[in-house]
């Protein structure tokens, strides 16, 4: 096979190698361990190996010399409208344990079935019926062409929209779900995110700005760029293995309602719906128990020290007092203006408090003591003392030994 080994060529290659690599590894992974993120994001990280093709291979002499030149031409290696779903389905299937693919999901899929269809009849009609080029009369790839890079370049940020969208309801979820929704956030998500973004940003400065994007061999500069971010995406979503925890089903293109679901014999179920969005309520719409709920929740809470259970979550709450957990959502979302996981974090954190005012910190470390109250994270215990108090635990104590 030829190939024109040259410094913009080999480099390419390099990165095209481990995205495959990373790409193949992340589908054993999926396969050894039924893991669908792992397998979106293999089809995700393929996408973005084969999208260095055009220019790894055309550095590579694959332009100036048949048969290759055809096989530039003629086959549409860079996906532009797959990239977009791919990276939104992985969202999804990351943050969801209950989504699958369904025939609805086809519907993304259109404009990526409509440009293969494109390129068949492209293929068809210079390869078969007339046998010489035709659409390829003035030998430029239609990869390249301006209006499907700007396309693509539209149908990926559509997709970043949508991944950004759903990472935001699924916050909104688990933070009124449960009592340990940091642990859960997946930082991870933000960074792929904003790795996808800078890959459509770095698209959009060096399409506008730079002078030399005209120029085939200039081009090499961004695509160098989009393969740092495709070679972090690919080895840090590898090492990831944190799972979600809460099924759910979205209604519509609405944030509400939110249908929460469970797994029963291994099927998952509608059990019941949550409002996710936090807004004030109008006086016609609180409803008129509301004290009267205050006081169950508050008395079934403190009489056993449920908030020191590190694996709280709403349906207990719920369970206990008899009830579903879209009547103790709402009474802790109107009757103490926050959601379920702040709630909780604050019964602890003024736990935390008394024991520092009775000296247990002289007694034990700072950690214990949170871990005591209910806390499984350092981070998320600092930050919510922080956020309580308004200072950190360690000032906390300092301010204590001045007033003593």
């Amino acid at each position: 096979m030829h190939f024109n080994f040259s410094f913009y060529s080999a480099i390419l290659l390099i990165f095209f190698s481990q995205g495959i690599i990373f790409s193949f590894l992340l589908l054993k992974k999926s396969i050894i361990s039924l893991s669908r993120p792992s397998k979106w994001l293999s089809f995700f990280i393929f996408l973005c190996a084969i999208y260095l093709l055009p220019w790894m291979l055309g550095f590579a002499g694959w332009y100036s010399l048949q048969p290759y030149r055809d096989i530039m031409f003629y086959i549409p290696f860079q996906q532009l409208f797959l990239i977009g779903p791919a990276i939104y389905f992985y969202t999804q299937s990351l943050l969801n344990p209950s989504f699958k693919f369904k025939r609805k999901d086809w519907l993304h899929l259109v404009p990526a079935i409509l440009y293969i269809t494109y390129r068949l009849v492209i293929f068809a009609t210079d390869k078969i019926i007339l046998q010489q080029y035709y659409f390829y009369a003035n030998g430029k790839d239609k990869n390249l062409d301006t209006w499907y890079q700007i396309a693509g370049f539209i149908s990926m940020l559509i997709y970043f929209l949508l991944s950004l969208r759903y990472y935001t309801i699924y916050k909104k979820i688990i933070l009124q779900t449960l009592s340990f929704a940091d642990t859960l956030l997946f930082n991870w998500i933000k960074k792929y995110l904003v790795a996808f973004l800078l890959m459509q940003f770095l698209w959009l400065i060096f399409f506008l700005f730079y002078p030399g994007w005209g120029n085939f061999k200039e081009k090499w500069w961004y695509y160098i760029s989009f393969s740092f971010l495709m070679y972090y995406v690919g080895i840090t979503g590898y090492t990831n293995n944190i799972k979600s925890l809460i099924p759910f089903r979205i209604s519509g293109i609405q944030n509400k309602p939110v249908y929460l679901l469970e797994n029963t014999n291994d099927e998952i179920e509608l059990t019941d719906s949550i409002e996710i969005e936090l807004k004030e309520q109008s006086a016609e719409t609180i409803n008129p128990h509301i004290e009267e709920w205050k006081t169950k929740i508050t008395n079934a809470i403190e009489a056993e020290d449920l908030y020191k259970n590190p694996a709280l979550t709403l349906v207990a709450i719920a369970t206990v007092l008899k009830t579903n957990q879209t009547v103790i959502s709402k009474m802790i979302n109107q009757g103490f203006k926050m959601n379920f996981n702040d709630f909780i974090n604050n019964y602890r954190i003024e736990a935390v408090k008394q024991l520092l005012q009775n000296g247990e910190h002289k007694k034990q470390t700072l950690l214990g003591i949170s871990i005591d109250c209910g806390f499984n994270s350092k981070t998320t215990f600092n930050r919510c003392f922080k956020k309580n108090t308004g200072m950190s635990p360690k000032e906390f104590i300092e301010n204590l030994q001045n007033i003593s």
